[in-house]
């Protein structure tokens, strides 16, 4: 198959729900070779995800996750880009603040990823912040979090990698792993 038979255009759109923090479409896509399909999109501004590392460890967070059931779900700090013309790395900056009181001398980019391509537009934004120090001023998770902070040794990082299911925390966690085979 050619690649121009594998183009597409967008050619109509319906707003079917607008949210605090998604916004859902119906729309309308033609191809190539003249067929069309209709697809739920599900839109978000993104998100970031930190993999905050010291030397003995790894910084993460628990927090209850209602979609999913998960009373305590073990995860890397992480938060929306939901600030108007906040980079991402100045969302990570800030989310490692107000989650974990925490901030990095050094930021490494280490993957923006699509969370899932077959019903959404988000991009999730992953950095490794290294050379921790306490943040000024207190944190502030935001009056409807609940975050208990954990520092996960680093030497148990494959522990970590089993006992998490979340997606940017296991891309992540895997990220800083083959970071340190590497070494």
């Amino acid at each position: 198959m050619a690649h121009d038979e594998r183009t597409f255009e967008r050619i109509a759109g319906e707003t079917k729900y607008e949210g605090r923090i998604v916004t859902v479409t119906n729309d309308t896509f033609r191809y190539a070779d003249g067929k069309t399909a209709d697809r739920e999109i599900v839109h978000t501004t993104g998100a970031v995800g930190i993999v905050a590392v010291d030397h003995e460890a790894i910084w993460l967070v628990r927090q209850p996750r209602e979609p999913v059931g998960d009373p305590d779900s073990l995860e890397i700090p992480a938060g929306r880009l939901d600030r108007d013309g906040e980079t991402p790395l100045e969302s990570a900056r800030r989310e490692l603040a107000e989650e974990i009181g925490k901030q990095a001398a050094r930021w490494t980019p280490l993957k923006a990823y699509r969370s899932s391509v077959g019903f959404t537009d988000e991009v999730v934004h992953l950095f490794l912040a290294e050379e921790l120090s306490d943040a000024d001023g207190e944190h502030d998770s935001g009056e409807d979090e609940r975050i208990e902070i954990v520092r996960w040794p680093v030497d148990r990082l494959a522990q970590a990698i089993d006992e998490v299911s979340d997606s940017k925390t296991l891309i992540g966690l895997l990220l800083l792993e083959r970071r340190r085979a590497a070494r």
